[in-house]
């Protein structure tokens, strides 16, 4: 262990990226305002500081008194706080839905029958008037025509999830008609245990288990250090740097629980130079190098599978034996000794568990650790309130918000419980991204701006959470003392038209709210940020991508330094792609799961929007006698939010392992697939798909089609429900494999 450096500080500083060349003068002027962390003496020197605590080297060298100073924010950083507070606005609009209501317009169900006049009846939408004081709506009888003209609220129905969608009367035939031309689904299980039929809970002989028992044996992933097995003792120091430079390249971007520069400089040194015993520190070291190894594999391994030559986008290892396995078991073998600890490692053990199961496509026990962290999270913000005033409080912030997220997409999509630890949002308030700030870190967020992306899906997943209540009219949300009761206001089904209409421009408002580095129009969900010349600056590249014809550069870990992207195919327009629908042209590359925090951020935007407008599509094929020319409209916008999630684009696509909350996307792509399907068949969907979609819809619906049925085929090897689903949408597109 001779190589192994002599104090924390030479540590870090071989951990740091910083030492490596850097291109572009942007960076070297921009890398002045770490000196904001600088202590009084150092600043005053006009020297770097090393920001060590409690005292830097100069201040130890000198046996002086060190002092740091609370930094200022910078513009950036108001910038990122300004999103975070804007959502109190969108909030105050969002509850005061649930105390108003509005009486729809006149159906207009007789000019639907009529393809040539639909056009002419939704341009005519903006001067019909909205009717008086709103009113109680009278039942609806689907085979009363009178009835279904004067009433046309109680027919919106909304759902979350998808195996509420499956229960859709129309939905049910569609699948039964589909189960007689290949009778390999069971469609019966749907209603008896629809969350298995989803694949959250798996047979015992299915969990996660290895072929031996771990011993003190632990494999390297080849190209990393070595092909030789090696023991825990005998893990080199450029080795376990290169599985946690992966790492926080990677997943602590997209979930930024740990902080880099105290795992660098105290936690791993410590568990090297003392070894991995049962302790904290080490449960966790093994578990950043399991999900390095992940990052490292899952972006340069090998496919599982191939189809038709296209290699699949699940890489690394087998179905049974994933990356990271054996690094996992150490975790796990030590795990039971930090299991009811009370502190911010515990919350992030259990984090990090999660990312790992949710890699390996197990969603029930990726589940069981997300409630432990949540719970465990819910402990210590009740048991140590003080947390949130220390100097890791931001930390904290970020774990709280992480453990949220996924929460909230295991609570929509499979109905699960949530663990009450959103009850403390008011106490724990945002993240602000404050206290020390690593070199490495800067330069990331430099070039993937992952504050901005994770600011923004806090803000997404609370806009989500309230447009749920509103729309489900959850019974906890009810008027205040003296509020007038309405129709809105107190019926469980009281959806209407306008609600939905004033949730949709919520939702705008918040797309126009995001940062230009951010920000995407919205016709083109695979374009580049607008500012796509500042996030490529440093690669020398524009916002052109560059021509397949250049070479790329190579990086060492995989996901660190950046890589010019390639050119996307198949470019009908002007706008430069960062997403291509074409999966057999070579991945495009990006630097710091740029393009997974992308995709990720407006797949939900659109998931989000899909959700809002899908009552509509209920209405039009249960109730097309009582469809007006805005149902008609609203319908067409939830068929446009299906088409070309970027998620299910390249190059994401092709890093399945990566992308976080896989089942969620799992599951709504195999609903989207369904609708789709639906809408060719139901002639009043047809309709408003040739006349209210677009021109541009038919050729975006079929590439859309193409991109989530490969997406099903290539995961169907590798997940249980995926399998199921798989062969429900063979049957329902005439698949013959």
């Amino acid at each position: 262990m001779s190589n192994i450096p002599a104090t924390p500080a030479a540590q870090a500083t071989v951990a740091s990226p910083s030492a490596a060349p850097l291109s572009g003068s942007s960076l070297r002027k921009e890398r002045g305002a770490i000196a904001a962390q600088a202590c009084d003496t150092c600043r005053s020197r006009k020297q770097r500081c090393d920001e060590q605590r409690p005292k830097c080297g100069t201040c130890q060298k000198f046996k002086l008194e060190c002092n740091y100073r609370e930094p200022q924010p910078t513009k950036k950083d108001k910038t990122l706080v300004e999103i975070l507070d804007r959502i109190k606005g969108l909030e105050f609009k969002i509850d005061s839905l649930a105390f108003s209501g509005a009486f729809s317009p006149p159906t207009i169900h007789h000019q639907l029958h009529h393809p040539t006049t639909l056009e002419s009846t939704v341009s005519s939408a903006a001067t019909a008037p909205i009717l008086g004081p709103p009113l109680p709506t009278p039942s609806y009888n689907p085979h009363d025509a009178s009835s279904a003209s004067s009433s046309a609220d109680d027919h919106y129905k909304y759902v979350s999830s998808v195996h509420q969608l499956l229960a859709w009367p129309a939905v049910h035939q569609l699948l039964v008609a589909a189960q007689a031309k290949k009778p390999t689904f069971d469609l019966s299980s749907i209603e008896e245990k629809p969350t298995s039929i989803l694949g959250l809970h798996s047979p015992p002989s299915q969990s996660l288990h290895p072929n031996r028992m771990p011993d003190s044996t632990v494999s390297i992933h080849p190209g990393v250090a070595s092909s030789v097995p090696m023991t825990v003792s005998s893990l080199n120091w450029d080795t376990i740097q290169n599985l946690s430079k992966a790492y926080f390249d990677s997943w602590n971007l997209l979930f930024p629980i740990l902080d880099r520069h105290s795992f660098l400089s105290t936690t791993m040194p410590s568990v090297f130079n003392e070894g991995f015993g049962p302790g904290i520190g080490s449960t966790m070291a093994f578990l950043v190098f399991a999900l390095g190894e992940v990052a490292l594999a899952g972006s340069d391994g090998l496919p599982i599978h191939a189809h038709s030559g296209r290699p699949s986008g699940v890489k690394g290892g087998t179905k049974d034996q994933p990356p990271g396995l054996d690094f996992f078991n150490e975790a796990r073998k030590r795990i039971g000794f930090n299991l009811t600890e009370c502190s911010i490692e515990n919350i992030q053990i259990f984090s990090l568990a999660s990312m790992y199961y949710g890699s390996c496509f197990y969603a029930m026990d990726l589940w069981r650790m997300a409630t432990s962290a949540s719970l465990a999270c819910q402990a210590l913000i009740t048991s140590n309130p003080e947390e949130l005033s220390s100097p890791r409080a931001d930390l904290v912030r970020r774990l709280f918000w992480s453990c949220l997220i996924v929460e909230t997409s295991l609570h929509l999509e499979f109905g699960y419980p949530l663990s009450g630890l959103e009850k403390l949002e008011p106490v724990v308030g945002l993240p602000g991204f404050s206290g020390p700030f690593s070199d490495e870190d800067y330069l990331c967020n430099q070039e993937s701006h992952f504050q901005e992306h994770f600011a923004s899906q806090i803000v997404l997943r609370r806009l989500l959470v309230d447009f749920h209540g509103v729309l489900s009219q959850d019974p906890a949300m009810t008027p205040p003392p003296g509020a007038v009761p309405t129709a809105f206001g107190t019926s469980a089904s009281g959806v209407n038209r306008l609600t939905m209409h004033q949730l949709a421009l919520q939702l705008e408002q918040w797309r126009g709210m995001l940062p230009a580095q951010l920000r995407w129009q919205e016709e083109t969900p695979g374009a580049f940020p607008n500012a796509a010349q500042s996030v490529f600056s440093t690669a020398g590249s524009s916002a052109t991508p560059l021509s397949p014809a250049m070479p790329q550069a190579t990086s060492v870990s995989g996901v660190g330094p950046t890589i010019q992207p390639t050119a996307a195919q198949n470019v009908t327009t002007t706008t430069p792609l960062m997403f291509t629908t074409d999966l057999d042209a070579p991945p495009s590359r990006f630097p710091f799961s740029l393009d997974i925090q992308v995709a990720f951020l407006r797949s939900r935007y659109y998931y989000t929007k899909y959700l809002i407008h899908r009552p509509f599509i209920y209405k039009a094929v249960h109730y097309p006698d009582a469809v007006t020319h805005d149902d008609a409209q609203g319908a067409a916008e939830c068929l446009k939010a299906t088409l070309k999630w970027p998620v299910a684009m390249s190059p994401t696509c092709t890093r399945k392992r990566l992308i976080p909350c896989l089942f969620f996307f799992n599951q709504n792509i195999f609903g989207i697939l369904i609708l789709l399907r639906l809408s060719t068949t139901v002639p009043l969907l047809r309709r408003i798909r040739s006349t209210l979609c677009g021109e541009r819809f038919e050729i975006d619906a079929s590439e859309t089609v193409g991109l989530y049925l490969d997406w099903l085929r290539d995961l169907q090897a590798v997940d249980g429900a995926v399998r199921w689903q798989w062969e429900v949408a063979k049957a329902l597109y005439g698949l013959d494999e």
